[in-house]
């Protein structure tokens, strides 16, 4: 199972991510506590997180000046110990998080249960096939690679500790980034007081699973 996961392929087309974004833009804006699913779907592909990385990362562990976050218990597929992992972030993956009112000690203080439950209930209703919340950390990974990036660059963003593995995105042409003038990064990165109503107690609980290693 785990060979099969990695060589996945399904990439979300701009037209499905338009889709997506305006599902969860209307929700949220019919129900302010609801979870932003549109930032959370947007900083997927621009950090080239997991779902359970983007949930354990920590206001006080965001390096703005080095542009860099640290994923603590970063796993790769098979293993049952993983590293505390400094990643670089992207100028718009910085400016979602920046974004982001703080409130919680994580930044996007969400269980993975109901992310994950949200993304396939709204790929159901919009008629989106295949499409997986983990392909968006395949698209972002892609997108690095499009416009003529190299695996060490790479690897500092994704956290992948062996190059070998990023070698199979070697063969993609040099189309440019397609989400250079992506109308929804503006939507994503300003401010939105209705986030700050959502406050301790009043989140999806988190599975333990979810809470992470503690800072020492």
């Amino acid at each position: 199972m785990t060979g099969k996961s990695r060589e996945r392929g399904r990439r979300p087309t701009l037209a499905e991510l338009d889709q997506l974004m305006q599902h969860f833009l209307d929700r949220s804006r019919r129900r302010p506590r609801s979870i932003p699913m549109h930032r959370i779907i947007a900083f997927a592909i621009f950090s080239t997180r997991r779902q359970e990385e983007i949930v354990r990362i920590r206001w006080k562990e965001l390096d703005v000046e080095g542009k860099r976050i640290l994923v603590r218990d970063m796993k790769n597929p098979g293993e049952k110990i993983g590293d505390d992992v400094w990643c670089d972030l992207q100028e718009q993956a910085l400016a979602i998080i920046e974004a982001m009112p703080l409130i919680e000690d994580e930044i996007f203080p969400y269980s993975t249960d109901a992310i994950s439950a949200a993304f396939t209930r709204a790929c159901k209703l919009l008629e989106i096939e295949g499409l997986h919340f983990h392909d968006l950390r395949h698209d972002g990974v892609s997108r690095l690679f499009e416009p003529g990036l190299n695996i060490p660059y790479v690897a500092a963003n994704s956290g992948h500790r062996s190059w070998t593995s990023l070698k199979r995105y070697t063969h993609l042409s040099r189309t440019g980034d397609k989400y250079a003038d992506w109308t929804w990064l503006a939507e994503v990165t300003k401010r939105d007081n209705s986030l700050k109503l959502v406050r301790n107690g009043q989140f999806p609980r988190k599975r333990r699973s979810d809470r992470g290693v503690q800072p020492k």
